[in-house]
């Protein structure tokens, strides 16, 4: 099986190539795929050195599939181009996410959405985290309002903004990627902002919930803002539902669902945290509790690698599951 990585050295790319080593996923040709300028270096996985390719060779070769990790333009320029030659794209950009007919994916909660898709989208990072901890309590309470506030690490927003923030803790003046420093700041500001006063980010977080739920009719505001953590996404979740609820019964069905961790012994501080998540492929939710100011309402505390299950772990999972046919192609 060929499998192109696209945006190879990019930091969402290179975590792509860990965890399809990780997952052991059986590739007999790997083309790395990054611009012009990374075109011919060398770069390893399983130990073995791959020449980076051009955009152009990687398409001939025609990949069986190819992950997207290369911005918005590049994706909707290229993932077609992919699609023609028979490959299957995950994009992790933004560009195909809201398109009627591009099923937008996280494997544990709607995977038969792909059926015969070309192209899969890959939600927004801080989106897949809530939505693991989510799909199970709507399936069983239907959720009726959420309030989202969002604590979202540098890696977010890519390479550059982690220079940044490591440069000002030198104390040094590194290119400013953010509207205002981030070394011991909060800005409560991800992405530009869109004509409803919401910040993209904030938006995606609403549109992208509501078509991974299947769900139109669901109330959503969210606030993201940006914190100076290298890596890991920290999410304050408030939750109205439709139907009543017991605490122990939320508890059970988050224990009990794929791919999330609870953490809730709040005597003894066993909360999740972005330091605590880095590296790891799961979503942590912890401060589990009841919203005493309205009639069954509930708080979350997720936590999860915006790098692993908020982008490279989920693409990975997605080729994983076509591969073992748990869909089809």
């Amino acid at each position: 099986m060929k499998v192109a990585v696209i945006g190879a050295t990019g930091l969402v790319g290179t975590e792509m190539l860990k965890v399809l080593e990780e997952f052991n996923i059986e590739i007999s040709e790997l083309i790395p795929v990054a611009s012009e300028n990374s075109v011919g270096k060398q770069i390893y996985f399983k130990g073995k050195a791959f020449t980076v390719k051009g955009m152009e060779e990687a398409i001939a070769m025609k990949p069986d599939f190819a992950l997207f990790s290369a911005g918005g333009q590049t994706s909707l320029t290229y993932a077609p181009r992919f699609a023609e030659v028979g490959t299957i794209v995950v994009d992790n950009s933004s560009a195909w996410r809201m398109h009627e007919d591009v099923p937008l994916v996280v494997p544990e909660i709607n995977l038969h959405t792909i059926q015969n898709a070309k192209i899969i989208a890959n939600p927004n990072c801080s989106t897949i985290q809530m939505v693991m901890a989510l799909a199970p309590l709507h399936k069983e309470f239907t959720i009726k309002r959420l309030v989202i506030s969002t604590y979202q690490s540098v890696s977010g927003t890519g390479k550059a903004a982690m220079d940044q923030l490591n440069g000002e803790k030198k104390g040094e003046s590194p290119r400013m990627i953010y509207p205002h420093p981030i070394e011991g700041n909060v800005i409560p500001q991800c992405d530009v902002f869109t004509e409803n006063d919401y910040t993209k980010e904030e938006m995606k977080m609403v549109n992208e919930t509501r078509k991974i739920l299947g769900d139109a009719s669901l109330r959503i505001t969210a606030t993201c803002a940006r914190v100076p953590v290298k890596i890991g996404h920290s999410e304050s979740v408030n939750i109205e539902f439709e139907k009543p609820f017991e605490m122990e019964e939320v508890k059970e069905i988050l224990r009990n669902t794929e791919g999330v961790t609870v953490m809730e012994n709040d005597l003894k501080a066993e909360y999740p945290t972005p330091l605590f998540a880095e590296g790891k492929n799961e979503v942590f939710v912890g401060r589990i509790r009841r919203d005493t100011s309205i009639p069954s309402g509930l708080n979350l505390w997720i936590v999860a690698d915006n790098l692993r299950k908020g982008a490279a772990t989920n693409a990975v999972q997605i080729v994983r599951a076509l591969i073992r046919g748990k869909i089809s192609l």
